[in-house]
C-alpha cells in the first residue's frame, strides 16, 4: 500500500492552483473587467501604438507574455486582447504572438492542474474517471483538436479537463496550438480593422466568429478530424473481430453417437455367441444320437 504524503508535500503540489486561482480573484475583486475595455482600447490607442513602436522586436514577445498570463489566470479578456494584437501588430505577428501566448498560458494550467490533482487521479484506476481517460487517450490529438476547433467549447475548461484525464503534454501542446489557429486568426483579421471601426464610431462584433460563412469552415475542419477518429473505431473492431479465435469444431461422429454404436456393436457380438454355442449344443447332440 502507498504511503499518504505528508501534509507538507500535499499544499506544495497545490501551490500552483492556489496561485492562479488567487490571481483570478484579484482580478474579480478589482473588477478588472471595467478597466480593461474596448472603450479604454479607444482612449489609450495612439499611446499604446507609440509604445508599441518604442519596444520595436520586443513588443510582440511581452505582449505574448501578458497574453499567457491571462490565461494562465483564467481572465474573461480572450477576445478582446486576440482583437488587440490585431490592431498593434498586424495578422501575421499579432497571429504569432496570441497562439504562442494563449498556448503557453494554457500549458501552465495544465501543469498546474496536474501537479495538483495528478496522485489523486492516478490512484483511481477502477473509478469511471479511468474509462473516460482510457477512451480519451485512443484518440487525444483528434479529441484536442476538436475542442480547440469549435469555439463552443470554453477554453479554460478544456484546459482543466485535459489535466484531469491525464492527456500527455505533447498531445495537449501541439494539439492548443494548431487547433487555436483558425479562431484566432478570424480576431486578428477583425482587430486589423479596428482603426476604421472606432474611426466610424463602433464597437467589435464579437460573435462574428458565428458567422455561417466563418463558423462553417470551422466546423468542417472539426467534421474531417472527427471522421477520421470515426474510422480508426470501426477498423480497430473489425480487426478485433478477425483476431477472435474461432471454435474447434471436432471431426468425426459425436461422443453420443459413438456411445450408440459401441452399445450395438456389444449387442450384436452377444447375440453372435450366444448362436455360435446354441449351435454347438445341437452338433453336440447329433453326434451323441449317432454314436448311440
Amino acid at each position: 500500500m502507498n504511503k499518504k504524503q505528508p501534509l507538507s508535500n500535499r499544499l506544495l503540489r497545490l501551490l500552483p492552483i492556489l496561485a492562479l486561482a488567487a490571481g483570478f480573484s484579484v482580478f474579480l475583486y478589482f473588477d478588472g473587467a471595467s478597466y480593461i475595455s474596448f472603450d479604454t482600447l479607444r482612449e489609450q490607442r495612439e499611446n499604446l501604438a507609440s509604445f508599441v513602436e518604442h519596444l520595436g522586436v520586443f513588443a510582440p514577445v511581452i505582449y505574448g507574455g501578458i497574453y499567457a498570463l491571462v490565461v494562465a489566470f483564467s481572465l474573461p479578456l480572450g477576445a478582446l486582447m486576440t482583437i488587440t494584437g490585431g490592431f498593434l501588430f498586424g495578422i501575421v505577428t499579432g497571429s504569432v504572438a496570441v497562439v504562442m501566448g494563449a498556448t503557453l498560458g494554457a500549458s501552465a494550467v495544465f501543469f498546474a492542474v496536474k501537479m495538483g490533482l495528478g496522485q489523486s487521479l492516478a490512484s483511481s484506476n477502477q473509478s469511471i474517471m479511468a474509462k473516460m481517460q482510457q477512451g480519451f487517450n485512443r484518440n487525444a490529438l483528434s479529441y484536442m483538436l476538436v475542442l480547440r476547433l469549435i469555439p463552443v467549447f470554453p477554453f479554460a475548461l478544456i484546459n482543466i479537463l485535459a489535466a484531469v484525464l491525464r492527456v500527455s503534454f505533447p498531445i495537449y501542446f501541439f494539439g492548443t496550438l494548431i487547433g487555436i489557429i483558425p479562431g484566432t486568426v478570424v480576431y486578428v483579421l477583425l482587430g486589423n480593422g479596428l482603426g476604421a471601426i472606432f474611426d466610424a464610431g463602433g464597437t467589435p462584433n464579437l460573435s462574428i466568429i458565428f458567422e455561417p460563412q466563418i463558423i462553417a469552415p470551422i466546423l468542417g475542419l472539426a467534421g474531417l478530424v472527427l471522421l477520421q477518429v470515426i474510422y480508426t473505431r470501426i477498423r480497430d473492431k473489425r480487426k478485433d473481430i478477425k483476431e477472435k479465435p474461432k471454435p474447434i469444431k471436432r471431426r468425426g461422429r459425436p461422443r453420443k453417437a459413438t456411445t450408440e454404436t459401441k452399445k450395438e456393436k456389444r449387442t450384436t457380438g452377444t447375440r453372435g455367441r450366444t448362436k455360435k454355442k446354441a449351435t454347438g449344443l445341437k452338433t453336440n447332440k447329433a453326434k451323441t444320437k449317432k454314436s448311440s
